[in-house]
């Protein structure tokens, strides 16, 4: 008698998330995909379809490791975005008051996340600084929760004590801050291309920014160049 064949076991569905072993690399080959396509054309406008072309995978590939779009942009949101950006908070906390030494580690630590992360400052422009960006409330609520208002308050403090140019006002510090250092560094396509892009590098960015804020406009040593404030 011959005995029936047995039923092969229904294979279990994978659920998207985290993969184990080789898949990790394609996962995160397909977030980096999906980050530039993000920071080109917007998250709003940017389909998995584009994605997966962009990726030269099937958009089912996409389905398969992230679930769906929303789940794609969350994603970002806890292993891109908060990891680049929420250490350098936590440093600035730790520093105290000192507006000299607040200014140059918050132009250093935004050095640093654009040379790990050249993606973030044209995502930012697109996703928080624009109006009705997809990033907004997350950077603000998750990745630097009362960051602007922490530095000001400090700036506040120095300037009470004398440690701060009196004519600045320690709120429009802060934005002149990140004027001086994401702008740059989102706007370097155009000022390489205006100036040429040699002798145009993150350094020289950095060293610029520092004397820029630490000196002012006037000449080294000078009475406006070596005065008060940062």
């Amino acid at each position: 008698m011959i005995a029936p064949a047995k039923r092969a076991a229904p294979r279990r569905k994978r659920r998207a998330g985290r993969p184990s072993g080789d898949d990790q690399d394609l996962r995160a080959h397909l977030l980096d995909v999906a980050i530039a396509q993000f920071s080109r054309v917007g998250i709003a406008a940017t389909s998995l379809r584009a994605i997966a072309v962009e990726a030269n995978v099937t958009p089912a590939m996409l389905h398969y490791y992230f679930g769906d779009k929303a789940r794609l942009v969350q994603a970002l949101i806890d292993e891109r975005l908060l990891p680049a950006v929420t250490p350098m908070r936590a440093h600035l906390e730790r520093i105290g008051d000192d507006p000299a030494l607040l200014i140059e580690s918050f132009v250093r630590g935004i050095g640093a996340v654009v040379a790990n992360h050249p993606w973030l400052p044209p995502l930012w422009v697109r996703e928080v600084l624009c109006e009705g960006g997809a990033l907004r409330e997350v950077l603000f609520n998750q990745g630097i929760p009362n960051l602007p208002q922490l530095l000001a308050k400090r700036f506040s403090v120095a300037q009470a004590d004398g440690r701060l140019n009196a004519d600045l006002d320690p709120r429009l510090l802060v934005v002149s801050l990140v004027g001086l250092t994401l702008f740059p560094a989102a706007g370097a396509p155009i000022w390489q291309r205006a100036f040429g892009a040699e002798g145009l590098g993150a350094e020289v960015m950095l060293k610029h920014t520092l004397a820029l804020l630490g000196r002012g406009v006037g000449a080294a040593g000078s009475a406006a160049g070596s005065g008060e404030g940062a």
